[in-house]
């Protein structure tokens, strides 16, 4: 559940002029992956494709960042055909009655020059747990691509984030913890200040 230039990078979240932004998730540069170990064997992963968001931030009160991350749980994708009908089934995320999986930040801690904690509350299939998101801020600004496309142009933020939780407690815990009960979640997002006009 955000980029610019590196160099500007370092002055995020010490800048005392900046005021709250809202920054709208582009979903064409957002990847949510998660990974679990499979009996002990190896590491699968998967990915859900389809995600919408933003966040409001102000890197001089850190503290009043809130995000909303929406996912289309039908958009799971995991390279194998198989694996993903059964993921998608009612042993797992059962999609069809329960579409959405969301993100709901309530709380948010600077952790360091260029870092946050934001805790909230996750649902999965209809289940709300609370859920702590790692986040490391990449970029802040003017998009590196603004020259060359009007799609990039405007105020931009990048972040790379983490976190885990346990599958079992949001409904989707079978054969756990044969296969690991712990999922790991990364994500990598750029989102475009203000979003994009209407078309």
């Amino acid at each position: 559940m955000l980029l610019r230039s590196i160099v500007a990078a370092t002055a995020i979240f010490t800048s005392s002029a900046a005021i709250s932004e809202t920054y709208v998730l582009d979903p064409s540069h957002t990847e949510v992956v998660f990974s679990w170990n499979h009996a002990g064997l190896t590491t699968q992963r998967g990915e859900w494709t389809s995600v919408a968001g933003e966040i409001d931030f102000d890197p001089a009160d850190v503290m009043a960042t809130s995000a909303r991350v929406e996912i289309d749980a039908n958009s799971l994708h995991s390279g194998f055909e198989a694996l993903d009908v059964e993921l998608k089934g009612e042993g797992f995320f059962d999609v069809e009655s329960n579409p959405t999986i969301t993100f709901t930040s309530t709380s948010a801690v600077q952790t360091g020059a260029q870092s946050m904690r934001l805790s909230g509350d996750l649902m999965v299939k209809g289940q709300t747990v609370p859920a702590v998101l790692e986040v490391n801020m990449t970029f802040q600004g003017e998009h590196p691509l603004g020259g060359f496309f009007d799609y990039y142009q405007g105020e931009w933020i990048g972040v790379e984030a983490t976190s885990s939780l346990l599958r079992s407690e949001v409904g989707v815990g079978q054969f756990a913890p044969l296969t690991s009960d712990v999922v790991q979640l990364e994500i990598s997002a750029e989102m475009r200040k203000g979003g994009w006009p209407e078309q």
